[in-house]
């Protein structure tokens, strides 16, 4: 038996997460290759280690984590700051092994099960990372909780008494029928019966909004389907198989197995088909459908032309959305929110400044009421976020630019008020060299300067009107910036022509090591709700968005010439942001 080196890595949050690392047990000479392997909740890494040896896969590294509140790893048992943390614990360790073991990231595979299969089809579906396979053994898409209305009790509970801890029902004889598996479930000191109500929920929301859109995942990826398991059902895990993007698929219901698939009594009919299955994705060139023209073809291009479309006349979801419209805008006469987004467009740079300042207002307590919630809706929350995540990627670029040497120049396209690029300066001991400030509309460049002046940054920063998809405009900025920004911007665009240019005037214009900061929209629960009831900047037309991929986003971004090097994503997975560099 191979044996295992006991490591540990320092997480986003600067949490330390043990794991587990087994060298390749061969000598060869061809790049290295690895396993990355994610255990099922209530468990630890060291669960999986008879992987290794009964895989048979000598030439290839095998890792293991133990998940944050699990196994060796600190933290309440069952618990994290939210399932997204745990979402992001998995790409900071993949960058960790990339970083740390000489390892690349094609170079790599996952193999996953449960609860740890969700964790990671997430990070597939949110981060498009660009690994060789996935093995998902009984995902647990949906956790069968037998008690009737559970998921809206704990909902209710938890809104009361706010997070609290409930036990796992299940007994090893019912994961698995092999006795010593049973025998070590139950004798393991690391295993904890604890999962938080607040992992629980986010399990359940994170994988339902990847089941449904699975088509954005584009890793080749066999599915392992217990078929008599006690703890997930069924459908939702051929649900996602049906809807994978990927074109390198499989999936395999295997017969009497319990929930514990990869440690079941007759688990080598799993293992076989998972060895093939990972020998095959890495003897072949890596494959990915191009999403160049996914706003001509595909999924999103269907949904949006749905969304745009007229709704019968009368029919119950006309009158809805009608009702809807009538409602908000009744709200629009009291809420200060709703009248900007009505007069400018809730789209527009001025809404969006309205968003990130976060302070209700509107005529009487039954006014600022209205647009506390208006204020409060996820999207409007998300943008927040993707605020300070676009902050934190400027300062890291800044602050690697700094470390080369090379001069701040920051141009961002269309800055709305400016507001993120501005506050992102507060506090650095070190300001940029050159601030420039773009955008289409009058009122965004009159309220931008003044914003400007407001913070006393007139020394280094203007604001200038400009068209973001004049590819020869961009490519002509002088003088040539290190750091670009487009944020919040292509996502209100469904042509990739109009992206493509922008992204290829940019590219003619940063230097070759230069940044990009860009921002992406893989999914917002929110859609039918902007298209029917809310108006554009666009002369008060409907809001109808495409969505990208965070793949499409980023193919876009690598055809024209950066090479993606970190990302930021809310909890709910509705904005991304991603810093790149530019490369000959």
């Amino acid at each position: 038996m191979r044996e295992a080196l006991e490591l540990s890595f320092t997480t986003h949050d600067g949490v330390e997460l043990r794991y587990r690392h087994w060298p390749a047990a061969t000598d060869s000479t061809a790049a290295r290759r690895a396993i990355v392997m994610f255990h099922r909740g209530h468990e630890h890494g060291g669960r999986m280690a008879h992987l290794v040896d009964e895989l048979d896969l000598a030439d290839f590294d095998f890792f293991a984590w133990d998940a944050r509140g699990h196994g060796q790893s600190p933290g309440a048992r069952g618990d994290s700051p939210s399932f997204a943390t745990s979402v992001r614990d998995v790409q900071t360790f993949i960058e960790h092994i990339v970083a740390s073991h000489g390892l690349l990231e094609q170079d790599l595979a996952v193999l996953a099960q449960s609860v740890g299969a969700v964790l990671v089809a997430t990070w597939a579906h949110d981060y498009a990372p660009q690994i060789r396979a996935l093995v998902l053994a009984s995902p647990a898409f949906k956790v069968k909780l037998y008690v009737p209305f559970a998921r809206t009790g704990l909902k209710l509970l938890r809104a009361w008494r706010g997070n609290f801890f409930v036990n796992s029902y299940v007994k090893a004889k019912y994961l698995s029928h092999d006795p010593e598996r049973i025998a070590s479930f139950d004798g393991d000191p690391l295993i904890a019966r604890p999962i938080s109500v607040n992992m629980l929920l986010g399990l359940y929301a994170a994988a339902e909004r990847v089941v449904a859109d699975a088509q954005a995942i584009q890793i080749p990826t066999q599915v392992l389907i217990s078929g008599a398991d006690f703890v997930v059902q069924r459908q939702p895990q051929q649900q996602f198989f049906e809807r994978l993007g990927s074109l390198r698929k499989e999936i395999h219901i295997l017969p009497g197995f319990f929930h514990d698939t990869l440690g079941e009594r007759e688990r080598s009919h799993a293992l076989s088909r998972a060895r093939r299955f990972l020998l095959h994705c890495f003897a072949e060139p890596v494959l990915r459908p191009s999403l160049l023209d996914a706003d001509r073809l595909g999924a999103t291009c269907a949904e949006a032309e749905s969304l745009a479309a007229p709704l019968p006349p009368n029919s119950l979801r006309d009158l809805y959305w009608r009702a809807t419209r009538a409602g908000l805008k009744f709200g629009s006469r009291l809420a200060d929110g709703l009248k900007l987004g009505f007069s400018t467009g809730f789209d527009s740079g001025s809404t969006l400044d309205y968003v990130y300042r976060n302070r209700p207002g509107g005529k009487s307590a039954i006014g600022r009421l209205i647009d506390r919630n208006y204020l409060n809706s996820i999207g409007w929350r998300g943008i927040r976020q993707r605020k300070l995540h676009a902050e934190e990627l400027l300062r890291l670029a800044m602050g690697k630019l700094r470390t080369q040497g090379r001069a701040v120049r920051i141009v961002d396209i269309a800055a709305g008020h400016g507001r993120y690029i501005l506050d992102a300066l507060e506090g650095m001991e070190q300001q940029p060299d050159s601030i420039l400030l773009r955008d289409y509309s009058d009122i965004n460049v009159r309220d931008g300067a003044a914003l400007i002046e407001q913070k006393g940054l007139g020394g280094i920063a203007r604001f200038v009107q400009g068209d973001a998809f004049d590819r020869d405009d961009l490519a002509a900025l002088e003088p040539k910036p290190t750091l670009a920004v487009v944020s919040g911007l292509y996502e209100l665009f469904a042509s990739n022509q109009l992206v493509g240019d922008s992204l290829a005037g940019l590219a003619a214009a940063v230097e070759e090591g230069g940044y990009l900061l860009y921002t992406g929209q893989p999914w917002h629960p929110q859609l039918a709700l902007i298209a029917r009831a809310l108006t554009s900047h666009r002369g008060g037309e409907a809001w109808v968005m495409r969505r990208r991929s965070q793949a499409e986003m980023d193919q876009l971004v690598e055809a024209a010439g950066f090479r993606k090097l970190t990302q930021r994503i809310d909890e709910w997975g509705i904005f991304s942001v991603s810093l790149a560099q530019r490369v000959s």
